[in-house]
Parts: C-alpha cells; sequence; structure tokens
C-alpha cells in the first residue's frame, strides 16, 4: 500500500508541473509575446543642417515595411531618390546622415559631415522619383517605389534647417521558438500525471477487494508497473522529441537572416545599369516641358520657356516669335505635346550631363516628333534642347526602354562610324551634291531633308544674278549625344549651323531678302552683303560595326536664328 500513495502524489506533480509549462508556452504567445515592432528615435543632439540624408540600408535592415515619423517647424518635404542622386545633390552641402540603429534599438544612429550652410530649395527636382509635402508632422511608410536602392533626403527650404525630430519604427522578431514545444510538453505531462493516477487507483481497488491468490496480486503488479513504465518511457520520448525539435526551432530563429551584400563594386554595378528616369519622372517631366513650350508659345515670349527649354530649341524659338511679331505669315515651331507618347529612350549612364528622348505625336504634330532634355548638373532640372520631326518613311530605331547606354561622340566601338563621324558626314552630304557622304547616308522613301536642303541651295545659286552665294554646315560638337540602339547600331542626335552668306557681285548690285530674315537684319536689302544663320537639328541612325547598310537619316528640321548684313 505504500506504492500507491506515492504514485498518486508523483501523478499530483506531473499534472502541475504540466500545467505550469502549458501555461509558459501560452504565455509565451500571448501576455509575454514580443512586440510587432520597435521603435527609434534620432538623438537630440544630432546637430543642425539644413539636409538630412536617410540611408537606404535602413529601409530593410529588419524586412518589411518601415514607418517614418518625423516633426519639425513649418513646411518640410522627404524625397525619394537613388542613391548616388541624393548624393549628387546634396553635394558639398553641411548634412545628416542617419545611417543605423543602436544594439538596444532605442536610437537612431547620426553622422554630421561639415560643408556649406545652405543649398537650393530640393522642392521640384526631376532626381526625386516622388515627394512627400508636410507641415509640422509626417507619417510615412517607406517603400520603394522599383526594384534597387532608394535613399530619403528630408529638407525644410535649404536655408532653414531640416527637421531633427525623427522615429523610426521597424518590424520586430516576434518568433516564439519555445512556446510550442512548452505547451507540447506541458501536454504530455499532464496527460502522464493523469494516466499515472489512474494506474495508481486501479491498483488500490484491486488490492482493496483481497481477491484472488498473492500470486496473481503480484503477476497483476508486475503487469501495472510494466505498463507504467511504458506510459513513462512513452511520454519521456515524445518530451525528448518535443524537446529536440524545440531546440532545431529555436536554432533556425535565432539564426539571423542572410544580411545583403554589401560589396561595394556589386552595388555600383547594379546602380549604373538603372535608367536615370522612371517612366512616372519621365512623364512628369515631359509635362512640365510641354507646358513651358505651350505657356510661351500662346505668348509669344521666351522668358516663359527659360525653366524648361534651353540651348537649341530656346534659341530657334526665341526667334521664331521675334519674327513672327512682325512677319503675321511666318509658320510656329511645332508645338511640344506630351501626348501622345510612343516612345522614350532614358540613358543609364548615370554621369553629367544626362540626355533622354520622347517621340510624341499629340495636337498639331503631322507626323512623330522626336524630343530632346538634358540635365546639365545634378540641381538643374531636364530642358528640351531639341525638336526634330521624324522624317517620312522613317523607322525610329528600336532602343530599349528599360535604359541603353550612352556613348562618347568619338566612340566607335561596336559602330560603323562614331557619333563625330556620322554628324561630320552629314555636314557634308548638305554642303556638296557629290559628297563623298552620298551613298554612305541616305534618307528613307519620300524623306526629303537632304534632297530640299541641296536643291534649295542649288537654286539660289542659280537664281542670284546679282550676288555670289555660298553654304556651309557645321557640326556643333558639344551638342552631339549617342543611344546605343538594340541591333548594336547607334542614334546620333546634334545641331548643325546652317550659313548662308551673300555678297553683290558688282559694286551697286543689291542683294534682297525675304521677310523673315528682314525681322531679325533690321531691313530687307544690302550693297554690302548679307549672312543668314540657320539651326539644323538632325538624327541619323548608324548601323553596327561589319553591317553593310549606309547610315540613315531620321529626324530633321532647321529654324531660322539670325541675318544680319555685312
Amino acid at each position: 500500500m505504500i506504492g500507491v500513495p506515492l504514485r498518486l502524489k508523483t501523478a499530483v506533480a506531473l499534472v502541475l508541473l504540466g500545467l505550469l509549462t502549458l501555461l509558459a508556452g501560452i504565455g509565451q504567445r500571448t501576455i509575454w509575446a514580443p512586440s510587432e515592432t520597435f521603435t527609434a528615435t534620432a538623438p537630440a543632439d544630432a546637430g543642425a543642417a539644413p539636409l538630412t540624408v536617410i540611408d537606404q540600408n535602413l529601409r530593410t535592415l529588419h524586412g518589411g515595411t518601415v514607418k517614418i515619423n518625423i516633426e519639425g517647424d513649418g513646411n518640410f518635404l522627404l524625397a525619394s531618390g537613388r542613391p548616388d542622386d541624393v548624393d549628387a545633390w546634396v553635394g558639398q552641402t553641411a548634412h545628416n546622415t542617419v545611417t543605423g540603429v543602436s544594439e538596444d534599438g532605442t536610437s537612431l544612429s547620426v553622422e554630421h559631415a561639415d560643408g556649406e550652410a545652405t543649398a537650393p530649395n530640393p522642392a521640384g527636382s526631376d532626381l526625386w522619383v516622388s515627394t512627400e509635402n508636410a507641415s509640422g508632422e509626417l507619417e510615412y511608410s517607406w517603400t520603394p517605389p522599383a526594384d534597387g536602392d532608394w535613399t530619403l533626403l528630408l529638407a525644410s527650404d535649404g536655408t532653414q534647417p531640416a527637421p531633427a525630430s525623427i522615429s523610426m519604427t521597424f518590424p520586430n522578431d516576434t518568433s516564439t521558438p519555445w512556446a510550442v514545444p512548452l505547451m507540447v510538453l506541458g501536454s504530455l505531462l499532464t496527460l502522464g500525471g493523469i494516466v499515472l493516477a489512474l494506474l495508481s487507483m486501479r491498483k488500490r481497488n484491486g488490492e482493496g477487494d483481497g481477491k484472488g491468490s498473492g500470486f496473481a496480486q503480484r503477476a497483476r503488479a508486475r503487469t501495472e508497473a510494466r505498463s507504467s513504465s511504458r506510459v513513462t518511457m512513452a511520454a519521456a520520448g515524445v518530451v525528448a522529441a518535443a524537446v529536440v525539435a524545440g531546440t532545431g526551432v529555436a536554432a533556425g530563429a535565432a539564426s539571423p537572416a542572410p544580411e545583403p551584400s554589401t560589396d561595394a563594386s556589386a552595388a555600383a554595378q547594379e546602380q549604373s545599369g538603372s535608367p536615370v528616369l522612371l517612366d512616372a519622372q519621365f512623364r512628369r517631366v515631359l509635362e512640365q516641358v510641354s507646358s513651358a513650350a505651350d505657356a510661351g508659345d500662346a505668348a509669344k515670349d521666351a522668358a516663359k520657356l527659360a525653366d524648361r527649354v534651353g540651348g537649341t530649341e530656346l534659341e530657334v524659338r526665341t526667334q521664331n516669335y521675334k519674327i513672327r511679331s512682325q512677319v503675321g505669315s511666318y509658320e510656329a515651331r511645332m508645338p511640344v505635346r506630351s501626348t501622345k507618347l510612343l516612345t522614350t529612350v532614358v540613358t543609364s549612364n548615370r554621369d553629367w550631363p544626362r540626355s533622354v528622348l520622347a517621340v510624341t505625336q499629340g495636337d498639331g504634330n503631322v507626323v512623330p516628333q522626336l524630343l530632346t532634355m538634358v540635365q546639365a548638373s545634378p540641381r538643374e532640372n531636364y530642358k528640351l534642347v531639341e525638336t526634330n520631326p521624324l522624317q517620312p518613311g522613317t523607322t525610329f530605331p528600336t532602343i530599349n526602354r528599360d535604359g541603353t547606354e550612352t556613348l562618347a561622340a568619338g566612340d566607335k566601338t561596336g559602330l560603323l562610324y562614331s557619333g563625330e563621324e556620322a554628324m561630320s558626314g552629314l555636314a557634308d552630304r548638305l554642303t556638296t551634291a557629290e559628297s563623298a557622304f552620298k551613298d554612305k547616308l541616305v534618307e528613307g522613301e519620300s524623306s526629303p531633308y537632304i534632297a530640299d536642303t541641296l536643291s534649295y541651295q542649288a537654286e539660289v545659286v542659280k537664281a542670284g544674278e546679282n550676288g555670289n552665294f555660298s553654304f556651309t554646315h557645321k557640326v556643333v560638337p558639344e551638342s552631339t549625344v549617342v543611344f546605343r540602339t538594340a541591333d548594336g547600331g547607334a542614334l546620333v542626335l546634334g545641331r548643325i549651323n546652317f550659313g548662308f552668306e551673300g555678297t553683290p557681285k558688282a559694286a551697286g548690285d543689291k542683294l534682297t531678302i525675304g521677310d523673315d530674315a528682314a525681322a531679325l537684319a533690321g531691313g530687307k536689302e544690302t550693297t554690302t552683303g548679307m549672312v543668314l544663320g540657320f539651326a539644323e537639328s538632325v538624327a541619323v541612325y548608324v548601323p553596327p560595326a561589319g553591317s553593310t547598310d549606309p547610315m540613315k537619316l531620321v529626324a530633321a528640321t532647321r529654324g531660322l536664328v539670325g541675318a544680319s548684313f555685312k
């Protein structure tokens, strides 16, 4: 009888221990469960600066979406851009950089860099793929706009300090690797205790009857002992398995996930293949360019073009407005449309200047128009520098829309001709009817530009009884841009200055110019000679090296930019 009470006490102890273990496992999933997030705050003594950069590594530091809370006086903005773009825009300006989180997860690590005390207002920069504007407080969920790395720039207006109250909430590791093993262990201990108690009660009842021989009772006792032993061993085996399994879960949870590669060259290589503009950025830039051109055209006011039009196009449109203010019949420049957008060409070369192209055919565009936009430096926005109507009968070459290589004008790698050679060849072809490039550079079917230019020059010479006339076509080297095409060839764009000079044949002979040129020259007749200047915007397709095909003129137009008397 002594063994039965002991077994009952052991059973009770097992049940109690099992319940406590079970509750401990449940508690890990409930009242003791770790928080789903943790928040780190920037130190108050980081130092004031007009710009604050939030490093892209923080976005992926703990996986999941990072939430940022910013508080500041007045208006401020938070802009998202590629890391190299943000760094280029910040330049030499004093700034703070949020680089990481302290080991205890409560503080943000902030590094201060001295430099220039102010910067231009970053609002409206074409470098930002998105911008959040706020007054007083901003809550921001940091999600990437596209693949690759993205950095945030925080600023007021570039002159006032950037908001210093910054907190970031990160996803926390909510795994509880011991919860399930503890619940399993607790359940098994409880079950084992109950089974042991039942066996003990059965033993007590059997002995109390006094039935059966002593031999039978001893046999029954041995059988029950073996059964109890088997139950205990089975429970112990399951418990051991659960513990081992739990240990495995814990080990798996404790092992940190592989961190992204921090190899600088690998990161640089990935970034270098990224197009300089995403589609959303491109469309925003194009719409602003179109709006500026519309405003200038409607008012015939070149001042309205200045923010978004430059280079050749600004010069041509400025003179076009001047001529049209005096000559009502003079043809306006083709309108610049953001729709219908037929295709885009974006460089993946991330140095400046950066060039991009759009082919549009909206209202007023009789044929598709090729628009060249250039960003001269990080803190400048893209400006429209050339517009070219595509030549009739010409097919625009296929170019990778996800970003393509731009080549230096003198780079002939993989090409039949370099950009310089293509532009020089076209200039010679336009100057001389029997140019060496006559068969090396052709127009598409029904394309008139080269033929019309040569015909115009020949007719002027033939009709000029009182004057001697000469024509020149000279490349403007700094305007040449070369984009690699999908077939390994290239599209070369640039400006050629078309000069037209006339001198009277004899003393007293007069030369007469048209009303358009007279609006710029200040008169229609001269006895000393005259000079007209046209800006020619052109685009030439160059085949890949080894091809037997000629180059092709893809787009071309010209505009009168100067007229004077000698």
